[in-house]
């Protein structure tokens, strides 16, 4: 990059400020003695506090992890106002190998850096990084959600998510064939992690068939000989079949922009609904679902269920307040698909203006978090 100005003998690129146009803030946290190289990017703070996860993985470049927290922080503005919860848009990444480069040391020095936001920015859990983590960066900082209930959390936010993720798929079989049930159909589901393994068990119990594919065999195992006891069908493929079986709905639970130009001419499905984030590699790619009659069900609205398990743990934990705010995404996407169809948009097109609509109605009037009065459980005891 060219470097156009400097201050105090730095080089600042404004290609950088044009890269991060939209957000707020980002901040690149740096701490020698650990090893600590983690960027934080706050999208939008408009209805409250950012509240995003910490995901930990050996990014091949700075600018990788940089375009990966950007995506994922400016997603989550939008998981936030589909949620109905008082909280903006953040996402935090560590660059690192989660299974080398750990130490209760480098999370001590991501909680310091955490608490320097004063409040503009809470974390936890996210893809490369567990509970247990963050219990060394609570030592430093109270803006940590989603810990073990032992700790003060609200306990593993998998449970929601995946429950989530049910309600999603059951709006998107009412939609295309007129009835919410899961019996009777196919999924084929990508990634058998935290989610995913539970999404597959719960449509397991509903009477449903799989296709599914994951790295650890171990879950592959596990998921089949439940299947077994059950005389359930369930195939296990590989990672380029998962694209081309023949299941009614397509479930992605592991890595983003798996929908592209590659992938969607392959899909031998009606449907899309699952857990992972920005599933879509580029917002065209909405467009070519619709245009091949594929359901796309918006990621951020499907996989909210362990967004509002956090946020709630912020107002004091209430598992039935959870649940039933996490019933509401059936509702939501039912709506999202409602208006998408009377209204000639893509799904994604539709969530997303129902977001911006909210995000504009509720800006001016939420009183949560505010820079001169910050509510009492954000202020460190």
């Amino acid at each position: 990059m060219k470097a156009l100005s400097s201050f105090e003998g730095e080089k600042i690129s404004m290609d950088i400020f044009q890269k991060i146009n939209g957000h707020e803030q980002v901040v690149f946290c740096n701490d020698e003695a650990t090893g600590l190289k983690a960027i934080i990017a706050i999208h939008s703070t408009q209805l409250g506090p950012a509240l995003g996860g910490c995901r930990m993985l050996p990014y091949k470049s700075t600018e990788a992890a940089l375009e990966d927290v950007l995506r994922l922080s400016r997603g989550m503005t939008y998981k936030c106002a589909a949620s109905d919860v008082d909280f903006g848009g953040g996402k935090s990444v560590i660059i690192g190998d989660p299974t080398k480069d750990k130490s209760p040391e480098l999370f001590r020095a991501f909680g310091q850096f955490v608490d320097s936001l004063n409040g503009r920015f809470y974390t936890g859990t996210d893809m490369g990084t567990s509970p247990e983590d963050f219990v060394h960066a609570m030592k430093e900082t109270n803006c940590i959600v989603g810990v073990d209930e032992a700790y003060g959390g609200s306990g593993d936010s998998s449970v929601p998510t995946a429950l989530g993720v049910i309600y999603g798929i059951q709006a998107t079989n009412r939609a295309i064939w007129g009835s919410d049930s899961l019996a009777g159909r196919g999924y084929s589901i990508q990634g058998l992690g935290k989610v995913g393994l539970k999404v597959a068990e719960h449509l397991l119990d509903a009477g449903a068939d799989l296709y599914v594919t994951d790295i650890n065999l171990d879950a592959i195992e596990r998921l089949s000989e439940k299947a077994k006891t059950m005389g359930a069908s369930i195939k296990a493929v590989n990672s380029e079949e998962i694209y081309t079986v023949p299941a009614d709905v397509f479930v992605p639970c592991a890595l983003g922009g798996i929908i592209n130009d590659d992938t969607i001419p392959l899909l031998k499905v009606t449907a899309i609904a699952g857990s992972a984030n920005n599933q879509l590699l580029e917002l065209r790619h909405g467009e070519m679902l619709q245009a091949r009659g594929i359901l796309y069900a918006p990621d951020y609205i499907v996989n909210a269920g362990g967004l509002i398990q956090v946020a709630d743990e912020l107002y004091s934990s209430n598992k039935e307040r959870v649940l039933q705010k996490t019933r509401a995404i059936y509702d939501t996407l039912t709506d999202v698909y409602r208006h998408a169809e009377a209204d000639g948009k893509t799904t994604v097109e539709a969530a997303n203006y129902f977001c911006e609509s909210r995000i504009a109605a509720r800006s001016k009037r939420n009183s949560f978090f505010s820079h001169t009065k910050r509510p009492k459980w954000a202020v460190r005891s």
